[in-house]
Formats: structure tokens, sequence, C-alpha cells
């Protein structure tokens, strides 16, 4: 398993700067998709968020919204949060820190939001100290790993489940590639949160 498939609190102590969880008494958690807008799959999830009564968080790749207006401005309207998720996905680690910064860049002059989340959650800490100048940086405390095909859908379930606690971040992808596991995960978890008295908020 990945590193980046684990929950948040094995890394944070590493990254403390970074938003990993929200601590709260309330019994609320916060729903995260990103990659999106994607056609059919954003609006998959938008209905799957609105029969429940739940908002959420989008952390948006820039060349999705420039290529789905419309659909980045339902999101909105709905009342979820949008967060900058690069212009085109890139990956820090491999990434030299200009091209990193530029990419970010130009993903803002299209979503206007001051929390960022790193693709694949691969972020080096030069790049971290000059993008905390203006975000928030958003990891998580529950990977819901739907993005990984050869995913075990029952231990998947099973594992965020009992992660679950007031305040967690928990990741899901508005991806064509985790459309499969998303449908069979999140309404199951949108269920459970629900059944445990929990509510989804926006970051």
């Amino acid at each position: 398993m990945n590193w980046f498939t684990h929950s948040g609190k094995v890394f944070k102590p590493f990254y403390p700067t970074l938003t990993w969880d929200k601590p709260t008494a309330e019994k609320k958690v916060y729903l995260t998709f990103d990659d999106g807008p994607t056609p059919e799959v954003t609006e998959y999830v938008l209905s799957v968020l609105k029969a429940y009564g739940f908002k959420a968080t989008f952390f948006c790749i820039g060349e999705n919204v420039a290529k789905n207006l419309a659909l980045y401005e339902k999101v909105k309207a709905e009342g979820h949060h949008i967060g900058n998720h690069t212009y085109t996905h890139v990956n820090g680690f491999h990434t030299s820190n200009s091209a990193y910064f530029e990419d970010t860049k130009r993903a803002s002059e299209i979503i206007d939001s001051t929390l960022f989340r790193p693709p694949f959650g691969r972020i080096k800490r030069s790049q971290i100290r000059h993008i905390k100048q203006d975000f928030n940086i958003i990891m998580w405390s529950i990977l819901s790993g739907d993005f990984d095909t050869s995913l075990d859908l029952h231990r998947a379930e099973r594992r965020i489940k009992s992660l679950t606690k007031p305040g967690a971040i928990v990741v899901f992808h508005d991806s064509t590639k985790a459309y499969k596991n998303l449908k069979a995960l999140l309404p199951k978890y949108c269920a459970y949160l629900t059944d445990k008295g929990y509510t989804s908020c926006g970051l």
C-alpha cells in the first residue's frame, strides 16, 4: 500500500502546518472530492450529496474547470466549497518549484479559492512554504482509495467507517477512473454518516 493510501494521522506529525482534520465536538465531517469537475461523475456526486443534505468541498483541476464551466458553476450554486488542485494535476515531487507555482497560479485565475490540495498529496517542503503564503493546504484524515482499480470495496468500506470521527476530512474522487468505486462507496458512506448522526460541511 502506498503511503498516500494511509490515514492522515501517520503523516500529520511530520507536516504539522498542513490541515489534516478539523477537530470539533460536533458530529460533522468534511467530505471532499478531487480531480473534477467531470461530466456525469460530478453530477452523480451532487445528486448523492443533495439526497443527504450534505455539503462538500471540491478540489478542482483548472483544465477541467475550463472544459466544464457550467458544471463548475453548478457545484458552487448548490452551496459547495471549491479548492485549487493545480491546473494540470502536477506531482510536486516530480516538478520544479517554478513550474509547480506557475501551474497553481494558472489554476487560481479560474478557481477563486484560498484552499489548496496537492495532487497525489505530494508536495515538497519548499513548495509548502511558498504555497502557504496564499493558501490553506488541505490534506486528509481518511482517504477512500476509490481511485484504486484493484480496491477491495468491502475492506475499504469498513476502513473508512472505522476511521470516521468528528472533524475528519474525507477524500473521494469525482473522476472517470474512480467512478465505479465511487458509486459503490459514497452512498453507503453517506447512509452510515446519517445513521450515526453525522453531517458533512464545506471546509
